[in-house]
């Protein structure tokens, strides 16, 4: 009791750190990730949001908006829920009820964990249009998808990109010490709420501008870059990255994450879920 009291404390003075990540990649230690497992398809078309718990393996599908608790050995469904999420990206589980990523309506919901009700709306913090810096990676596919479409051309002075002013929310969710942690894109930050009074109480830059599923490693939190094709870690006290994995080109393309018992999970939304040592 007396180290969770030590660590929600430590939580509570985290800082906002505009200047911590370090924007030229050579700076930030690297290695190359080991063996990637397909440990089994998905129950949903489009998994994009892995939540690690007791009873199983949570999974919040952007295709038809279910979330899915199976087994962590076979992806057996232990249960079916539908949400009022539009096109989610991410999950957590707070102990008592879900918290989901809805991405395209730019809402976090709080959902019944037995029927996938909704308990509450709120709006994202962060919320909008992802924007292209200079040095951004390229837009990333699964290598998974066959016959891939070519990519549109790109725009010009006589056709210029249609302006998006829709904008989408936050991908990644976690729950810790009665905080939610939020990934959000547009903003290119994740973001430490208190949900009892909806107020952000501290934040932190990710690398890239496509940060998705987040996990916990003791006070390390790791972040998915589906650009990237990468999870960083991050010093929760600092929002510092500490260490990078590198995926192979040829490795399953991270959406969701999440890590359980030593092993990082993670989904590629072509509909299969899979595993790795950290």
């Amino acid at each position: 009791m007396q180290t969770t009291r030590r660590a929600f404390l430590t939580l509570a003075a985290l800082p906002v750190w505009a200047d911590a990540i370090p924007l030229d990649a050579k700076q930030i230690p690297t290695r190359k990730a080991g063996r990637v497992e397909t440990v089994f398809k998905s129950p949903g078309p489009k998994p994009n949001g892995l939540q690690a718990t007791q009873e199983g393996l949570w999974i919040m599908d952007q295709g038809n908006n279910r979330v899915y608790l199976v087994d962590y050995e076979d992806g057996r469904v232990l249960r079916d829920l539908p949400t009022e999420a539009d096109r989610a990206s991410g999950i957590t589980y707070d102990g008592k009820a879900l918290w989901l990523a809805s991405t395209y309506n730019r809402e976090l919901i709080q959902a019944n964990a037995k029927t996938g009700k909704t308990i509450k709306k709120h709006f994202t913090p962060g919320a909008g249009v992802i924007y292209q810096r200079v040095g951004d990676a390229p837009p990333r596919s699964s290598p998974l998808i066959k016959n891939e479409p070519a990519p549109a051309a790109a725009p010009s002075p006589q056709r210029p990109r249609p302006l998006n002013t829709t904008g989408t929310g936050a991908h990644g969710l976690e729950w810790r010490y009665g905080k939610l942690w939020v990934a959000v894109p547009p903003s290119r930050m994740v973001y430490r709420i208190d949900p009892d009074n909806w107020i952000v109480e501290a934040n932190f830059p990710t690398a890239g501008n496509r940060p998705h599923g987040i996990g916990w490693e003791g006070r390390f939190l790791w972040v998915t870059d589906s650009n990237l094709n990468a999870f960083d870690k991050h010093d929760s006290e600092t929002g510092a990255i500490v260490e990078r994995i590198q995926l192979a080109d040829s490795d399953p393309l991270p959406h969701g994450m999440t890590i359980w018992q030593g092993k990082l999970w993670y989904c590629d939304d072509v509909g299969i879920v899979c595993r790795m040592e950290l």
